[in-house]
């Protein structure tokens, strides 16, 4: 089941109705949810909360399809959001339905979805990627930027405070590719702001507080370049007004065009009407 990402108002009556009948609870940390059960007044004893986490997941999970064989209600819930999106709870799915067993979803917060709602990024494709958390080690990273920037579909990124520099710094080099960064979403001193990603740097700089807490990101769908058609439609336009070698410059600027087929293509239009 989904649970709340920062503000505890964002549970479903249904997960509260679920979370009272559950003969047992497996959690992504025991504590978490045992704080998040008191929250919202549920009592549970701590034998009726199973820790199931990325580190024990495939084992515990046994311990889960055990009690759903007896006829016993499990409900996973993980710290915060949706269980399975960049949380464990996959694995665990993954054993559960293999063991032949039911499975319900019970849906609710997500930091991807919100961030989408208020991003403005997809444009006219509804589309878009979830990337999650991008690797950790420098290269890796630079390597997995360097593929976003051939994706032109909206992407979803998550990362955590003590890797949002770096993060930052890595996703500059996609120059003006507009990108919406929401920190501490549904918390108190929650901040959402759209700006270029070469910005992105200076923008977390200017605010020590801007650092702190989670962040989930969306690097804004890129522009379709227009078809090759358009592309000589625009040339032959400016061709009428400007030099060749102004009107191929701003073609491309305008088209997203390859400024050398533009040339030739510019030549070939100019030797047709010199022919005329």
């Amino acid at each position: 089941m989904a649970t709340p990402i920062g503000n505890l108002a964002d549970i479903s009556l249904r997960a509260l109705h679920v979370l009272q009948l559950a003969d047992a609870l497996a959690c992504e940390d025991t504590r978490h949810t045992q704080a998040l059960l008191r929250a919202y007044g549920i009592d549970k004893s701590p034998a009726q909360l199973l820790a199931v986490h990325q580190h024990n997941e495939a084992q515990a999970a046994q311990a889960v399809i055990e009690r759903l064989r007896r006829g016993e209600r499990v409900a996973y819930a993980s710290d915060a959001g949706t269980p399975a999106v960049s949380d464990p709870g996959a694995r665990l799915v993954a054993a559960v339905r293999e063991a032949g067993l039911r499975i319900v979803p019970l849906p609710g917060a997500s930091s991807v979805t919100a961030v989408l709602s208020v991003a403005g990024a997809m444009g006219d494709d509804p589309a878009f990627v979830f990337a999650g958390f991008l690797p950790a080690k420098a290269g890796e990273r630079e390597s997995a930027v360097g593929r976003l920037a051939q994706e032109t579909r909206a992407v979803v990124l998550l990362e955590a405070p003590h890797r949002i520099e770096a993060l930052a710094r890595s996703l500059a080099a996609l120059g003006q590719r507009p990108v919406t960064v929401g920190r501490e979403l549904t918390k108190q001193f929650e901040e959402i702001a759209t700006l270029a990603c070469t910005g992105l740097p200076a923008w977390l700089a200017a605010d020590a507080q801007r650092t702190r807490g989670e962040f989930a990101l969306v690097l804004h769908a890129a522009p379709q370049a227009p078809q090759g058609d358009d592309g000589l439609r625009v040339l032959a336009l400016l061709l009428q007004e400007l030099p060749v070698k102004s009107a191929v410059k701003l073609a491309a600027e305008i088209t997203g065009g390859s400024r050398n087929e533009l040339y030739q293509s510019a030549l070939a239009l100019k030797a047709k009407e010199a022919s005329a």
